[in-house]
């Protein structure tokens, strides 16, 4: 009889154990770390976004709004016991070397280092990141390294209402096959892979990055648009746009 209760302890601690490694990682902590927080997405995923508010950035006769082609963002996705996170920093000229250094020294990698923007003032770059381990200390290190930077960590308040935006959203909707949200005066679409998109042996669904970002910027008139296809790799890349 003793065996036996010890048998059942020996499980129930067994199960408590799986449990443990499987409950969803602290995403308050995470934010905390991070410096900013985010918002819990379908299938466990915790992202947040980094728009380049701070940034003024000039395409032509244009003004680029940080939503269209500025918002750097990380998310965070439980993989087992540890947490797999993905990300896109934007950044200037100046500060991809610091970023780059701190980011690889503390382990993490990146994917893919390129740009969006052809003959944009000033030039913008996209540090593509990604990396596994706990939670906490991955946004602890995206943190110190994005403070080498002048991303902005705290949001402008948003506005009780969206304001309207010029475009017939119906009518992009039904072109693309997709529906899009409002988004600081742009109107964004993300169009999920059909396939399986995987990554350190995990899937990666939309909010991860695994789906095609169109993005529309009313102009009076006429209209913006930039794409951006999937940017997911096992090593370093580095080419003039997306």
């Amino acid at each position: 009889m003793r065996h036996f209760h010890s048998l059942i302890l020996s499980t129930l601690f067994a199960v408590a154990g799986i449990g443990a490694a499987t409950a969803a990682p602290d995403w308050n902590a995470v934010g905390q770390a991070l410096g900013k927080t985010g918002t819990q997405m379908p299938g466990g995923i915790y992202r947040v976004g980094l728009p380049r508010s701070d940034l003024h950035v000039q395409l032509g006769a244009v003004e680029l709004k940080p939503t269209f082609a500025l918002g750097s963002w990380v998310a965070f996705s439980p993989m087992g016991d540890k947490t797999m996170v993905m990300g896109d920093l934007v950044l200037t000229e100046d500060e991809v070397e610091p970023v780059m250094k701190s980011l690889l020294d503390s382990g993490l990698e990146i994917t893919a280092l390129h740009n969006h923007l052809f003959n944009a003032r000033p030039a913008t770059f996209y540090m593509h990141v990604g990396g596994s381990g706990d939670p906490v200390t991955l946004a602890r290190s995206i943190h110190t390294a994005l403070a080498l930077s002048k991303t902005p960590f705290t949001a402008a308040a948003a506005p009780a209402t969206p304001p309207a935006i010029d475009l017939d959203t119906a009518a992009i909707d039904a072109a693309l096959g997709a529906k899009g949200s409002i988004a600081g005066g742009v109107y964004q679409v993300g169009v999920p892979r059909a396939e399986n998109v995987m990554a350190m042996g995990m899937a990666v669904p939309g909010p991860m990055g695994g789906a095609e970002a169109i993005n529309f910027q009313p102009l009076g008139g006429w209209t913006t648009i930039r794409a951006c296809s999937l940017c997911i790799s096992g090593r370093m890349t580095i080419c003039p746009s997306c």
